[in-house]
């Protein structure tokens, strides 16, 4: 992918999504910078054009755990821009206390799925780029753990907010595959990947010893990633004439590796899609 695209990612004021945005930036690539703050949004717009000089940035606030703002952000997006090249779904969090949004979703399952989920419908309209719109979602190793039940978990009794991050990162990947079929042969490919474990701000909003925790078991390991090399499949899935017309497919290390047996199962596949609608409210 050699002309210029315009690139879509969420989550771009810190971590890998703030890397990818630089990355892709510098390769010349128009951006849209979502994120929840409006003052980080400007930041890292500015940051990147005194990198990447002429940079071409447009930002859009939202906050993808609440249905009504993905939506909101999907309008004035489709208002603004005549096309979506690169559809990059990066933003994600875990919450280790159960939370509710004030829709009533669960926050892990809102943040790192349904809005992503919701977005992407909303914005199919705008992924008619000549060369082949690529949608690109941020899933995690954390997935192998999953079952693929999509709950949206409303009490705290019995929550567990590691084995929920699981499961909205298995959504994802199944969410992908389904995607790839639905939307095969209209020219937009749907891939997933895991971006390891970066020394990213994962994890904070769960206290600082969480954060540290975390980051240290990874570090002690020697699989702790700084937030570029992270972002590296993300280009890679981006940008790379190796993966044209490669769809339904889940990658690490810029290399197609295998994600969970379950999620390559068609029915599962099926009731997470169908789950998802429900809950993100979307009109089919």
């Amino acid at each position: 992918m050699t002309d210029r695209q315009t690139c879509l990612v969420t989550g771009a004021t810190s971590g890998i999504g703030r890397a990818a945005a630089f990355g892709l930036a510098a390769l010349g690539h128009r951006l849209i910078l979502v994120g929840r703050d409006e003052v980080k949004l400007g930041r890292t717009a500015d940051a990147i054009r005194s990198r990447c000089g002429s940079a071409e940035i447009a930002t859009c606030r939202c906050d993808l755990s609440l249905m009504r703002d993905v939506r909101s952000a999907a309008e004035r997006i489709a208002r603004d821009h005549r096309r979506l090249d690169v559809l990059i779904n990066n933003a994600g969090a875990r919450f280790l206390r159960h939370q509710l949004t004030d829709e009533g979703i669960e926050m892990t399952l809102a943040t790192n799925h349904l809005g992503h989920f919701v977005l992407t419908l909303s914005l199919a309209g705008l992924l008619t780029s000549p060369g082949g719109a690529r949608i690109i979602n941020v899933s995690s190793g954390a997935h192998y753990g999953g079952t693929g039940v999509l709950e949206n978990i409303r009490s705290a009794q019995g929550y567990d907010g590691k084995r929920q991050y699981a499961e909205s990162k298995l959504a994802g990947v199944l969410f992908t595959y389904a995607l790839a079929e639905r939307w095969k042969g209209q020219g937009i490919v749907v891939n997933a990947l895991d971006p390891g474990c970066a020394a990213t701000n994962f994890s904070r909003n769960n206290g600082t010893w969480s954060w540290l925790k975390h980051r240290l078991s990874y570090f002690l390991r020697g699989r702790l990633r700084t937030p570029a090399k992270g972002a590296e499949t993300i280009l890679y899935l981006a940008t790379s004439d190796e993966v044209a017309g490669v769809t339904g497919r889940y990658f690490r290390d810029k290399k197609e590796t295998k994600s969970s047996d379950i999620s390559y199962a068609r029915q599962v596949q099926g009731a997470v899609w169908a789950s998802s609608v429900g809950l993100g409210g979307i009109d089919l």
